[in-house]
């Protein structure tokens, strides 16, 4: 019997090649934290170093992985502009920025790339991609001044300029060439459907993991109403409603603005650099898995896109994962459902024995087969 272990990590407990060697394999990512992992192990990929700034403005070092006979980058917004950067105390959306995306996408730029693959998970961010736009050369005024500071500013935003000339500096970043060649296909990798505003948008939805207070909610708002209305003025395209324009704190708009940049799922752009299909295809049955199993599995996350690839191919499809919804449609996708979650035991426990709970739930699904 040959059996296909496609999982994603367990945030906060295990990476996916973690998860997937305690299931005793294809690890998986979904556009989340990890896509540019998964994809570097499976296609060879080496990592590239370059200085880009944190959140807040401080220089770091940050990586991404690189193809060099496809000239293809495969990168992840959180590398640059991601919680992880950030101490829960320095949580503050309306100072923290993309401007470090764009950093990085300009180094692979210079490299000469053709393509690049971004995730756009794990962002501390809900600056609509003003910060990355700055980065690539677009400049933003008021009626009475550039703006570069915060995201709040962007409720005074009246006109952008696009860069117009190669090789002249935007503000704030003196080495960096200012325009993408005009070749570049950007693919911005994302797992949740949210529009950039409104109820379900990134300010409402995300805002509040990322520190914000209802001011701050109300504040970011109209600021990235006033960039969807600008942006929809100077450039004649609005993608305010389009599914994943609100992943990253609206970074999924701002790539689709100011890159030309296409949204896809990410678990599909994943599935097709690792070439899921014909490994499920030549499996007898399928194992997926990830930190929580609820209603968003069925919004593109990994264990529901591998169990919907899995039941097309006719194969049987378990789960295996450290907490689950009781919710009957979420199981009914799966043959059975492991949980490491056991009664008694404390969410800290159950991630800190993330990995035993997960052999032990591999032997349980061995005795079933």
């Amino acid at each position: 019997m040959k059996i296909l272990i496609a999982s994603d990590k367990f945030k906060g407990a295990l990476n996916a090649r973690e998860a997937a060697e305690n299931i005793e394999m294809v690890p998986m990512a979904d556009g989340g934290e990890g896509t540019a992992e998964v994809i570097c192990n499976a296609r060879g990929a080496s990592w590239l170093q370059c200085k880009a700034h944190d959140p807040l403005g401080r220089e770091i070092d940050a990586h991404y992985a690189w193809i060099a006979d496809e000239k293809l980058a495969v990168m992840e917004m959180s590398e640059a502009s991601g919680m992880r950067r950030l101490s829960e105390s320095e949580r503050d959306p309306l100072r923290a920025s993309t401007f470090g995306v764009g950093e990085m996408i300009l180094d692979a730029a210079r490299r000469g790339v053709t393509e690049i693959i971004i995730g756009l998970g794990g962002s501390a961010t809900n600056d609509g991609g003003f910060g990355m736009a700055r980065a690539l050369g677009f400049r933003f005024f008021s009626d009475a001044e550039e703006l570069t500071g915060d995201v709040s500013q962007l409720r005074d935003l009246t006109k952008i300029k696009a860069p117009v000339a190669a090789g002249v500096s935007p503000a704030n970043s003196p080495t960096q060439p200012t325009r993408l060649p005009p070749q570049l296909n950007i693919i911005a990798a994302v797992d949740v459907k949210n529009p950039l505003l409104g109820e379900n948008g990134a300010t409402r939805v995300f805002g509040p993991q990322k520190g914000a207070t209802k001011n701050d909610i109300d504040t970011l708002e109209r600021a990235l109403n006033t960039l969807a209305d600008v942006v929809a003025k100077e450039f004649g395209v609005d993608y305010r409603n389009e599914p994943g324009a609100g992943a990253a704190g609206g970074l999924g708009f701002g790539m689709m603005s100011f890159c030309g940049a296409k949204i896809r799922p990410g678990l599909d752009v994943v599935a097709e650099a690792v070439g899921l299909e014909a490994k499920i295809e030549d499996a007898d049955i399928v194992v997926t898995g990830e930190g929580s199993l609820d209603r968003q599995t069925l919004e593109g996350k990994t264990p529901g896109g591998v169990a919907r690839l899995a039941r097309k191919l006719g194969k049987r499809v378990f789960a295996m994962v450290g907490r689950a919804t009781n919710d009957t449609e979420v199981r009914k996708v799966f043959d059975a459902v492991y949980e490491n979650a056991r009664p008694g035991m404390s969410q800290e426990e159950n991630m800190k024995r993330a990995a035993e709970l997960l052999r032990e739930n591999a032997r349980e699904l061995a005795k079933s087969l």
